[in-house]
């Protein structure tokens, strides 16, 4: 067994924390811009440390801007998307639950079938899935364009939720198919004895078994569909069904860039992916690493 000396843990420390500062650092500037104006921020932008701190981004934010605050209060233009933006959340939490449901369901029959059923069309199906990865996204956006138009889907967020179920499926299946691969299969068998078809055997045994593989791949299809930008901004042009990366991204424009009202939403935007994380830590990890050693 190959033992760890004193030097070698202090460098896998450090190693640790210059990774742990390296993810953190652009949340970290994204913070310190989200509580400054605008005239603060480009004033200097060498300064770490902002002069002054005000919280009146996510005040115009909250209230529509209603309530402009002190740093707005000369302001002779706003973005109007700012009122967009509990229309905004609402459509991308539903865009990312109704991803996350429909990918999950789709992508654990799949996984199962690749893991259990041994046909040939089975290992062609994992390997075309693989393959379809390497494809960039943005080569297929004028092909899905046409498709979803020819369906009558654009502007519309069933539309979006299509299309991304359809990406992510082979993530999940990548996902899901080791996992379903290390649970015995003489439980189902035994199930199988008792009654159960392979359909009830697959929902009362394997399914139990597999919640941390579940839990781990239902927070990254939730995190990935909440952040995406692409899909929702080729098939949509309303504002009625815009998500909140569109809405960050139309804070860019010809004449202004509201950067502090962008790092300001960023961080809202956040919120929700960061409370999921922490609260299914446990069964992200146990899920991740469970299936990538078959017992």
């Amino acid at each position: 067994m190959f033992k760890v000396t004193r030097t070698g843990k202090l460098l896998l420390h450090a190693a640790n924390l210059t990774v742990i500062v390296f993810i953190l650092l652009p949340l970290v500037a994204v913070f310190i811009a989200s509580i400054q104006s605008e005239k603060s921020l480009q004033a200097d932008t060498r300064r770490v440390l902002p002069a002054e701190v005000t919280f009146d981004n996510f005040t115009v934010i909250l209230t529509k801007g209603q309530q402009r605050g002190r740093i707005f209060e000369q302001a002779t233009y706003l973005p109007e998307n700012i009122k967009s933006f509990y229309a905004a959340f609402l459509n991308s939490t539903i865009v990312a639950v109704s991803v996350t449901a429909l990918t999950l369901l789709f992508g654990s029959l799949s996984a199962y079938t690749i893991a259990r059923l041994r046909f040939r069309w089975t290992l062609f199906l994992l390997q075309a899935n693989i393959v379809a990865r390497f494809v960039p996204v943005i080569v297929l956006m004028i092909p899905l364009y046409i498709v979803m138009r020819s369906l009558g889907q654009l502007n519309s967020l069933s539309g979006v939720i299509l299309a991304e179920t359809g990406f992510l499926l082979p993530y999940a299946i990548l996902i899901l198919a080791p996992y379903f691969d290390s649970i015995p299969s003489e439980l189902e068998e035994a199930a199988r004895i008792d009654g159960c078809t392979r359909l009830g055997a697959f929902v009362r045994i394997v399914l139990p078994l597999a919640t941390p593989a579940l839990a781990a791949c239902g927070v990254i299809m939730f995190i990935v569909s909440w952040h995406e930008l692409l899909i929702p901004l080729i098939l949509n042009a309303r504002p009625d069904f815009m998500t909140l990366p569109v809405v960050i991204a139309s804070l860019v424009g010809d004449v202004f860039v509201f950067f502090n009202l962008m790092m300001a939403i960023c961080l809202l935007a956040l919120a929700p992916t960061v409370v999921l994380v922490a609260l299914l830590q446990r069964y992200i990890v146990e899920g991740l690493s469970a299936g990538a050693v078959k017992g």
